[in-house]
């Protein structure tokens, strides 16, 4: 099924509405929604003390080239962080909703310059329609276009970018890393946002600290060269670690509202590895279960696959798995189809 096509809800069982409440007791069962303190105590310190690390080898190093590799380790240690605020923001890790919420910020705002704020609102609609054309904010066609309906309708820059947008895809996530600390300090305009003022405040100070480190330690011309490798090889680290999980997944249009089990499963995609592909996608290889179980751990979202597959099974359900190579193909093959309506040749 390809990316441009819509999932039409399945018919209607008698108990089509207890799919998910049966499969929820199996997971409860298996003591699978259990929090993972030490787990969490030990990655939250490995991730701090790398992040230190990683400055703290920047100030040693100085005024050298070799500084350029400090800049790639800090984009895979700003990812980290960022797939803790995740955890963070799913109360995977604390039970209390106000120590979630402060730890979240502290890591987004104040350790990467992300509004933690501005991104939970929109992630939390990811969520509740995933892949949906017009109430999934990931879909929003700013810049790419994500449909051929999209495609059709397009104009500016979307229109200009998205008959190349396959072959565009990566180079404009180096953009990604920017992209989160615009959208962060522009919602600071936005009255609706909760505690403005500290997420201000956060925001503020990472970015007089990122800058004034970079500026004191390095002369402007390689500040500056520091500052691109980073945030560029960061946007590409976190588009790499979501585009496999949803993009190239079928399209859900208008009405189609399958019940919340199928909802999150048919447009979901996991990906195939071991423990490394864990830590490096943070988890988010097993999407499919991530989203039917947002807040369970994720060290327990391997053991939940099997549970979540053989049900699926039993449902008739499609469950998708496959490598995180072919999940890009897979990205990048929807992207070219659904730009497919901008490279026909205008008509008069």
């Amino acid at each position: 099924m390809s990316y441009s096509q819509t999932v039409r809800p399945p018919p209607v069982q008698a108990d089509a509405g207890s799919a998910f409440a049966r499969l929820s007791r199996k997971i409860q069962q298996a003591g699978l929604m259990a929090r993972r303190p030490g787990y969490y105590a030990l990655r939250i310190a490995t991730v701090t003390a790398l992040y230190t690390a990683g400055w703290t080898a920047f100030v040693l190093i100085g005024d050298s080239w070799w500084t350029l590799l400090v800049a790639g380790s800090l984009a895979f240690m700003f990812g980290q962080v960022a797939l803790l605020a995740h955890d963070l923001a799913h109360r995977q890790v604390f039970r209390l909703r106000k120590a979630s919420e402060v730890s979240g910020r502290v890591a987004g705002n104040f350790g990467i310059g992300m509004g933690y704020g501005w991104w939970q609102d929109k992630h939390t609609r990811h969520h509740a329609n995933p892949n949906h054309e017009s109430l999934d904010p990931d879909l929003d066609p700013d810049i790419l276009v994500w449909t051929q309906e999209q495609a059709q309708a397009a104009r500016g820059l979307p229109r200009l970018l998205g008959r190349s947008q396959a072959y565009l895809f990566f180079p404009l996530l180096t953009l990604e890393g920017f992209n989160l600390h615009v959208s962060g300090v522009r919602s600071l305009f936005d009255r609706s946002l909760k505690h403005r003022m500290w997420e201000g405040a956060l925001l503020a100070t990472h970015f007089a600290v990122y800058l004034g480190a970079l500026f004191l330690v390095l002369p402007p011309g390689k500040a500056v060269l520091f500052l691109l490798v980073h945030q560029c090889l960061f946007g590409v680290y976190l588009g790499s670690i979501f585009a496999p999980n949803h993009k190239g997944m079928p399209v859900l249009r208008g009405d189609d509202r399958p019940d919340f089990l199928r909802r999150q499963v048919l447009t979901s995609r996991n990906v195939r590895g071991g423990r490394f592909t864990d830590i490096v996608l943070g988890g988010l290889n097993c999407q499919i279960e991530h989203h039917l179980f947002p807040s369970m751990p994720s060290p327990h979202l391997r053991r939940a696959q099997t549970i979540v597959r053989g049900y699926c099974q039993e449902l008739g359900v499609s469950y998708v798995e496959t490598s995180l190579l072919s999940s890009y193909r897979q990205t990048l093959a929807s992207l070219h189809a659904a730009g497919a309506p901008l490279r026909k040749p205008c008509t008069t």
